[in-house]
């Protein structure tokens, strides 16, 4: 096995994935940056002066089921760590009447992560593996009139890593989710989210890159307390909601 490890990333051109980047580089492993956007990749490490040594770009469609597996079987290192990152979001009130943009986000945020995942856990002869990590959302807690499309996706794609943590307990692979708030990115951007509850990437990055045992991993004291709120609240409650 090599002495360097390797960190697959899903959906890195996400502006957290790209913090997370930079971290894994900074520790010393070896970073698989995968994306449809592998140019803004290329601008990112040449603009972050990571050493590209340690970074391998490739081309990933999370809505392209039909391409996973070759493409799990192109990787030029079978990981230690993968990242599913992967993210997409259209507004309730227009995806309400745009199904192909609900569609969009049941494909990238669940259909595709479980296409791609499924691939990466069954490979046995991947001995290597140790951790699988996924990005989620507070958003899939609880259903919200004002978000629960997205919500769902995300509730979904956070009940499969579930499972899959049980599922491969005996070969004692690891499996986190990181149940994010509301991120300062380019998905967010132009939406009237409170300022003071606004985290960095770099942020949601470092609970990626430090991620432990536990399985749901809530960055931020403020968004601790807000889930546990979220998770305890009378459903009666929970609709009066925005």
């Amino acid at each position: 096995m090599p002495s360097t490890k390797n960190v697959l990333i899903l959906g890195a051109n996400s502006d957290v994935a790209k913090q997370a980047i930079r971290l894994y580089a900074d520790k010393g492993f070896h970073v698989i940056a995968a994306s449809r956007s592998t140019g803004t990749l290329e601008e990112f490490i040449y603009k972050e002066n990571i050493d590209p040594a340690k970074v391998t770009i490739l081309y990933f469609d999370a809505e392209a089921f039909d391409t996973h597996t070759s493409f799990y079987a192109s990787l030029p290192q079978k990981p230690n760590i993968v990242v599913y990152a992967a993210g997409y979001l259209k507004q309730n009130e227009e995806a309400l009447l745009d199904w192909e943009g609900s569609f969009r986000m049941m494909k990238v945020h669940y259909a595709g992560a479980v296409s791609i995942l499924n691939i990466i856990a069954m490979d046995t002869s991947n001995i290597g593996l140790e951790r699988i990590i996924g990005l989620s959302s507070l958003s899939g807690v609880r259903g919200r009139k004002s978000n629960f499309i997205y919500g769902s996706t995300k509730s979904a794609f956070t009940q499969y890593l579930a499972g899959m943590r049980q599922y491969l307990f005996p070969r004692h692979i690891t499996v986190n989710v990181i149940v994010a708030g509301y991120i300062r990115s380019k998905m967010t951007k132009g939406l009237n989210l409170p300022e003071s509850l606004m985290l960095e990437p770099s942020f949601i990055a470092k609970a990626v890159v430090n991620a432990g045992k536990r399985f749901i991993i809530v960055p931020g004291i403020k968004w601790k307390m807000i889930y546990q709120i979220l998770k305890a609240m009378p459903e009666k409650l929970v609709a009066k909601l925005p």
